[in-house]
């Protein structure tokens, strides 16, 4: 440990990451304790959504303390934060216990990747308080074992989870920075309040469906389109390929064993209307996480139009607005 720094004499560090909208999904593991992926994925960082968490080790604590939005988290999220720390404490060969402050600027539980963004910034500012000298991927794994999405939030822009052969291999990596393609999210918040049944649980629930092994097997072919359409800024071959991976995991969730629903009617009302939108010129294309609201992934010039007709659609309880992000970073405050 760096002992000479001040900073890090202090065991404590605040960091900010951003959540990211899957354009490839995530859903289900080959290993639940180290979440390691049963497929690659590909995602856009959010920079207007964030999370800043700040990890504080001390002598003064018995226990390790979570709080979100000023609660104290439930047991659920403690386990998981808890794998981390103890990454870190066993690395750093410190034996404190850390409060940990996590504050969102979104709703959390809704599919908007709250865990990600929350988990990655509690990882970054972990290892920066502990005095690890981690480079991008070490944390990215690192993060993974809070939430496998978090991995995605470590790097910036556009990024890809190889899912890997192991722990070591399982990891995010930026493919195209934030500044290649100038794309907006606009967020159509229909439910506000936590799902019934979050991504962690609908990860083990995955293989239960006789659908999942056919979606892995096709998983690298999806991937490869995504790729090219990004690198190529071919937005009429994102929107198909985004809205085919997003009605597949939904097929999963829907044929699991108990079947999760996550849709709602407004989901189905703009999934219906979005395709309608782009044959009558609108650069958009709808993407669902695991929960109602729907993510219209679409380019500077349609937002207002986009805003326009969701709320006309739909009467959302709020529109998010985002454009892309960069990485997970370090806050310094006294």
């Amino acid at each position: 440990m760096n002992t000479k720094d001040p900073f890090l004499m202090g065991y404590s560090a605040t960091a900010v990451a951003h959540p990211n909208i899957a354009f490839i999904k995530y859903w289900g593991n080959r290993d639940e304790s180290l979440n390691l992926p049963s497929n690659g994925s590909i995602s856009m960082n959010l920079g207007d959504l964030r999370a800043q968490t700040k990890v504080t080790f001390s002598s003064e604590l018995s226990e390790d303390v979570l709080s979100i939005n000023h609660i104290i988290a439930g047991h659920n999220a403690h386990q998981r934060m808890s794998a981390i720390l103890d990454n870190i404490r066993q690395k750093a060969k410190i034996s404190l216990y850390a409060r940990v402050e996590s504050i969102l600027n979104f709703p959390t539980g809704t599919g908007i990747a709250s865990s990600a963004a929350g988990f990655a910034a509690l990882a970054k500012a972990a290892v920066h308080a502990a005095g690890l000298d981690f480079n991008e991927i070490e944390i990215s794994r690192l993060a993974r074992l809070g939430s496998g999405s978090a991995c995605r939030s470590v790097p910036g822009g556009f990024v890809e989870w190889q899912k890997g052969e192991s722990d070591n291999t399982s990891y995010a990596t930026s493919i195209f920075s934030a500044e290649h393609w100038d794309l907006y999210d606009v967020i159509i918040v229909l439910q506000k309040t936590p799902k019934k049944v979050g991504s962690k649980a609908g990860h083990i629930l995955a293989n239960t469906s006789p659908l999942q092994a056919s979606r892995v097997q096709d998983s690298s072919r999806r991937l490869e389109i995504c790729r090219k359409a990004i690198k190529e800024r071919d937005f009429s071959s994102l929107a198909n390929i985004i809205e085919l991976d997003s009605n597949m995991m939904h097929a999963i969730t829907m044929t699991s064993n108990p079947p999760l629903l996550y849709w709602e009617a407004g989901s189905l009302e703009l999934m219906h209307a979005v395709p309608k939108w782009r044959t009558e010129g609108l650069h958009v294309a709808y993407t669902i996480d695991a929960g109602p609201n729907v993510h219209l992934i679409c380019q500077p010039e349609d937002v207002n139009e986009i805003k326009k007709r969701a709320t006309a659609l739909v009467n959302p309880q709020e529109i998010l607005l985002s454009t892309i992000g960069g990485p997970a970073y370090i806050v310094r405050t006294k």
